[in-house]
Parts: C-alpha cells; structure tokens; sequence
C-alpha cells in the first residue's frame, strides 16, 4: 500500500510502458492479471519500494504482454531535506537495488508516456 504523504499534494508524476524484449526465440509471457505482470518485471523488493515510497500508484495491463505504471511523489513536509523525501528515497533505494541486480527479474524495454493512469 502507498504511503498517505498527499497534504501538500503529489508532484513528479510519471508513466512508463513495459514491454517484453522480444529476442524471436521464444513467445512472449503472457498475462492475465497486473499481479503476474508484477511478479514477472520486477522482484519482490522492487514492489515493496514502489508501495512504500509512492504517494500516486496504479498499475494496468498493457495487451496481455506489457505493464502500464503512474507513479507520484507527496512530501513528509518540514524541514526534511530533499534526499529524504519520497521521490529521493524512492530513487536511491531503486538505485541500490538496480546496483545489485535485485530491481527487475526480467530484461525489459521502458517507454516514458504522456497518458497516465490518474
């Protein structure tokens, strides 16, 4: 579940499309719910960090193929600084993980699109 950091409202709000990479050796996993299209992108503690640091989250099935996520920041508000902000801290633990070989289970290609889920 998203933290509830909305009083001040939600900013950097971003939508990404992935897509399979389709190398022609083997079909394309399909799915039948956002749950397995989850599972099949990104590991257990890439989920937790988007439900954890996310204000604005919704997910959506893209054909059978692809996911469809809207991400958006609140702030803790006071005089936090901005590495421990949402938005920051949900870059730094991505980072770390990506480092690690712990973000994505499956090679994938990433578009940042315009049509956001909210």
């Amino acid at each position: 579940m998203t933290n509830s950091d909305n009083t001040y409202g939600t900013f950097n709000k971003k939508t990404q499309i992935l897509s399979q990479i389709d190398d022609g050796s083997t079909a394309p996993t399909t799915f039948d719910t956002v749950a397995q299209a989850k599972s099949f992108f990104y590991t257990d503690s890439a989920l937790a960090v988007f439900d954890e640091c996310c204000t604005g989250l919704q997910w959506a099935l893209v054909g059978s193929t692809g996911l469809k996520y809207t991400i958006a920041f609140g702030t803790k508000g006071g005089n936090i600084a901005a590495a421990d902000d949402w938005s920051e801290t949900y870059h730094s633990r991505r980072n770390a993980l990506s480092t690690a070989n712990q973000w994505a289970k499956n090679g994938h290609d990433t578009e940042e699109v315009d049509s956001h889920l909210f």
